[in-house]
């Protein structure tokens, strides 16, 4: 498959079935995958939005297959222990959770390791875990996909490190291109002779040659991979960065030498412990940051974004109908949230179609934030009062919602805050604002607070709530109110309308029809 076209009924790749019967279906049902990694093995359990797939499930096991195996040809012996150990605890809790087979890729070590074929053979006796080993291209290809799953639509270079191997892939328009592969990983570079002067030339020699297959490759640079990401922690550590969510990260080619300046200037131990990077991914840190240094100086990427979609996510999109990809992952994510958390499902849209005439001339960027924040108005309802704000908060700049900027989830979070809160100052998050500017702050609160008054309407489902009417030049905002909707504003209704005016500046005309 070329990842482009709806999957052929016989084509269901590793998991031998297909996971998407119902190209109009919103939910997905529960899968696990595995994937065997030069240096990690990992479990994740996928489930929710069709489009959008939360991790109902994640371990990771850092088992290092691939260390030695510049050396010996052969996998490493206690990784050999540890992988098999790990792969029966997945097989085992697989069982628990009903969703067996699981379905398990493997990645370089496995493919290059000439006892790779039969390790293969004995985890599928020992665990009953049949593995599929796929090639460099064939990963690259993955990883592009599993980027798109969230970026639907991008265009840039996917940059995927392992242990052992990187791969390249060229994505625009949703489509997979060129891909190449490269003996790039952390683990393998420990072998090359000559130090660090003599990694430097050998990176250099293939990342030229990587170059020339690809040709240019100067829009966004997408990091998928572990080392990438303990990169990047270290990145938001020395910047000060207030939102520690790895995913749509961004970094400057600027930005990552001052980090890998800042790296090499820092013990590693204490450095580790304040990032929260693992003692098995540091030591790897100091070779990843010689590869991503010289992939930057050989593309010069326009700007370089952190990927937390890869591998496993690539081969779920991999059978998603063409008309599944097409969706937002964001609304879908938000649907299936308000489906399966709101008082009132389907109440998500109304509300939206009422505060909409606030925002005529909002971009559509910003329209579909609001949206988005329409449909999760309610999913926080359970949370004790005193904290639904603050819940509502973190589960916009904290959740796994495809397909938001840093600063988008920020502005979805702030207008979700003020769903339940007049008041903004005084939170811990406050050091978070600084990613908006005040005219987002400004309209995230409108939002808010349009939301906050539409929720005292609540009818029957498709029941007519009448509308607002908003004039920016004359500051007017007139309510226009059905019969059954007036009945329902009451003294706090109205005083949540007078607050609403009060942050767009307006005077209010109210009329409800007898």
């Amino acid at each position: 498959m070329d990842g482009t076209t709806d999957p052929a009924p016989h084509d269901w790749g590793p998991f031998g079935r297909p996971l998407f019967n119902d190209a109009s279906s919103r939910a997905l049902s529960r899968v696990g995958v595995v994937d065997v990694g030069s240096n990690s093995v990992r479990l994740v359990v996928f489930d929710g939005a069709a489009r959008s797939p939360a991790y109902f499930y994640n371990e990771k096991i850092m088992c290092a297959l691939g260390q030695g195996l510049a050396e010996t040809g052969r996998l490493n012996p206690q990784g050999r222990i540890r992988a098999l150990n790990a792969l029966r605890r997945f097989q085992k809790l697989a069982d628990g959770m009903g969703i067996a087979p699981l379905t398990a890729v493997a990645t370089a070590a496995m493919r290059e390791a000439e006892d790779g074929a039969e390790f293969q053979a004995l985890i599928e006796a020992e665990t009953g875990l049949k593995l599929w080993v796929i090639d460099g291209e064939e990963e690259a290809r993955l990883s592009a996909q599993g980027v798109l799953l969230g970026w639907p639509g991008s265009y840039g270079l996917v940059c995927d490190i392992g242990g052992a191997s990187m791969e390249l892939a060229e994505i625009a328009g949703g489509i997979v291109g060129r891909r190449v592969t490269s003996p790039l990983g952390p683990l393998k570079l420990n072998a090359v002779p000559g130090g660090k002067k003599g990694r430097k030339a050998h990176i250099k020699t293939i990342l030229e040659g990587l170059a020339e297959t690809l040709g240019p490759q100067k829009n966004r640079l997408f990091l998928v991979g572990g080392s990438w990401r303990a990169i990047a922690r270290i990145d938001m550590e020395r910047r000060g960065y207030p939102l520690h969510v790895l995913h749509e990260y961004r970094m400057s080619a600027k930005s990552i030498s001052a980090t890998i300046d800042y790296i090499r200037q820092n013990d590693p131990d204490e450095l580790r412990a304040r990032c929260g990077v693992s003692a098995a991914r540091m030591d790897l840190v100091p070779l990843a940051c010689e590869v991503l240094k010289a992939v930057v100086k050989t593309f010069h990427p326009r700007d370089i974004a952190v990927s937390s979609y890869g591998i496993r996510e690539g081969m779920l999109y991999e059978q998603m109908p063409q008309s599944l990809r097409d969706r937002d992952p964001l609304i879908e994510s938000c649907y299936f949230a308000e489906a399966k958390d709101a008082r009132i499902p389907g109440f998500g849209k109304q509300l939206y179609n009422f505060i909409l005439p606030l925002f005529k001339s909002a971009p559509l960027e910003r329209k579909r934030l609001i949206k988005a924040a329409c449909l999760l108005h309610d999913v926080s309802w359970r949370a004790h009062p005193d904290y639904r704000a603050e819940v509502c908060f973190d589960n916009a700049t904290r959740a796994n919602l495809g397909g938001l900027k840093h600063s988008e989830r920020v502005f979805l979070g702030l207008a979700l805050l003020h769903r339940y809160s007049n008041k903004r100052e005084g939170t811990r998050f406050e050091p978070m604002f600084r990613l908006l500017d005040e005219a987002a702050i400004h309209q995230a609160e409108i939002v808010g607070k349009a939301m906050r008054f539409g929720a005292m309407l609540w009818l029957q489902r498709d029941a007519p709530m009448g509308e607002m009417r908003w004039f920016p030049k004359k500051k007017v905002l007139e309510l226009h109110l059905t019969e059954s909707a007036g009945a329902l504003y009451g003294e706090v209704a109205e005083a949540r309308f007078m607050s609403l005016a009060a942050s767009l500046g307006a005077q209010t005309d109210v009329r409800i029809k007898g």
